[in-house]
């Protein structure tokens, strides 16, 4: 199985792991710049389950975020990838809208993680992965690692 699918690729991932009874676990973001904070969310996100599935933001999408005129510095191949890559990701999904929200929907995950910067009434997904009987889950971030401040201090070099 190739770990980047499209959509529908993914929907029929999810269906044989479901019918071979895995707990399906959903998180998402830019994943621009990897850091050491991205890959320790990702390792206790994918430990609430037994697949782990990434719903990338498109380039498109990230552009809408207005994170940093800069952004994204690496395409949506590039960072499709690079997560495909860790250990910890089996399945990475592009979307292009600006939430997951219809990405979740289509997927129908067991368990919806975000960080816990977001309380979990706020997390887009949420109500729906809770009304099919899954549950949302936060995981604290490594303190000190920040995609926006690896940015900026890279531009601050350059003055």
């Amino acid at each position: 199985m190739d770990k980047i699918q499209s959509w529908e690729e993914a929907q029929n991932t999810l269906a044989k792991w479901k019918g071979k009874k895995h707990t399906t676990v959903f998180t998402n973001g830019c994943f621009d710049i990897l850091h050491a904070g991205h890959v320790s969310y990702l390792k206790k996100a994918k430990e609430l389950g037994h697949k782990l599935i990434l719903g990338l933001n498109s380039d498109q999408s990230v552009q809408r975020m207005q994170k940093s005129p800069n952004r994204p510095l690496q395409s949506e191949t590039s960072r499709s990838i690079v997560m495909a890559g860790l250990e910890s990701v089996d399945l990475v999904v592009v979307f292009n809208e600006d939430t997951p929200l219809e990405l979740i929907k289509a997927l129908k995950p067991n368990v919806l993680v975000k960080g816990a910067d977001y309380k979990i009434e706020d997390i887009v997904g949420g109500k729906e992965v809770i009304s099919w009987g899954g549950s949302v889950e936060t995981i604290e971030f490594l303190d000190g690692y920040s995609t926006t401040a690896i940015e900026q201090k890279i531009l601050n070099q350059k003055s």
